[in-house]
This record gives structure tokens, sequence and C-alpha cells, in this order.
């Protein structure tokens, strides 16, 4: 009995999986080449992805008793998109990029690619990046602001290893003359 559940626990422990990186050479190990097998992989943030856009109206005047006045709106809308969020792969982007849905709806999607010059193959946000702004890209068809912090977020995926060990013992008494 103790070496069943010493056996279940190591099977247990061993089936675990950590999440990695996505990355080419992930890609090409599991031959996730086609739009059909990447529908089926589950790709996580790695950071916090935070999008902003803000819209401001004013208008200067007088009012009826003569006082000038002076008003000014502003209403800004953010899409937060906390760390290790699920999301899926939706298809291709114009240049090859992977577009990810992390929510149903028109455009909710985000592309992901790999950086030119970047050794380490990790799939980033794509956005236009600007010095004022941060990154300007489209989600739900309208444009938002990625915050710079956003930039650093990479695309991660579980990886298990699994490995069965079938063993039978056997205890041999011996033989007697």
């Amino acid at each position: 009995m103790k070496y069943v559940v010493i056996i279940l626990l190591g099977i247990v422990l061993v089936s675990c999986g950590v999440k990695v990186p996505y990355t080419n050479e992930i890609r090409d190990e599991f031959s996730l080449d086609s739009e059909k097998q990447l529908k089926k992989v589950q790709f996580f943030t790695s950071a916090t992805i935070i999008l902003e856009k803000s819209k401001s109206t004013g208008n200067q005047g007088t009012s009826d008793d003569g006082s000038l006045v002076t008003s000014s709106n502003s209403e800004q809308n953010r899409v937060i998109i906390p760390a290790n969020t699920k999301c899926i792969f939706e298809g291709y982007g114009p240049n090859g990029e992977l577009m990810l849905r992390f929510e149903t709806g028109v455009g909710k999607t985000i592309l992901f690619t790999v950086r030119p010059n970047q050794q380490s193959g990790k799939y980033f946000l794509v956005a236009e990046w600007g010095q004022d702004k941060g990154g300007k890209l489209s989600y739900g068809n309208e444009t938002y602001y990625a915050t710079s912090a956003s930039g650093s977020t990479f695309l991660k995926v579980i990886l298990k290893k699994l490995q069965k060990t079938k063993r039978k013992d056997r205890i041999v008494k011996g033989m007697k003359v």
C-alpha cells in the first residue's frame, strides 16, 4: 500500500506542468505550424497588459448672470488584462503575427510576434511604440495605448512532461532440497 501511494505521488508530481515562454523552438518541437494545431494550445500572458484611451472636451462661455464659465470633461477607459490571463489563438495577423483573443467581441484581439534581433525568440506584444503615449494598438475596433510596462509582456504556455513507469515486483522465496 505504501508503495502504491509513493508511485501515485511520483506520477502526479511529474505530470504537473510549468509555464514557459512560447518560442519558435517550442513551435517547431511540437509542430505547431497550422492554425488548427495552434487553436488547441492554451496561451497565457507573462505580465499585466494595461490599455488606455482618453477623450477630453471643453468649452468656454458666459452664464445667465454674466459669469465667465470654463467647462471641461474627460473620459478615460482602461482595459486591464492581468498577468497569467488565459487567451486563445484566433488567427494570423497581416505580417504573420499571432492574433490572440482574451474575450468575445468583434476585434478584441491582440497581436504578438518575435521581435527582430531578439535572441530569446519570445512572442511579445505588438504595438506602434511612441515616445509620449506608449504603444498604439487597436482593440475592439477602437484605438488604445498600451502602457510602457505592457511592452515587456510575452506569451507563455504550459509544458508538461509525462512519464509513466510500470513496475512489477516479485519476491522469490528460494528453494529447498
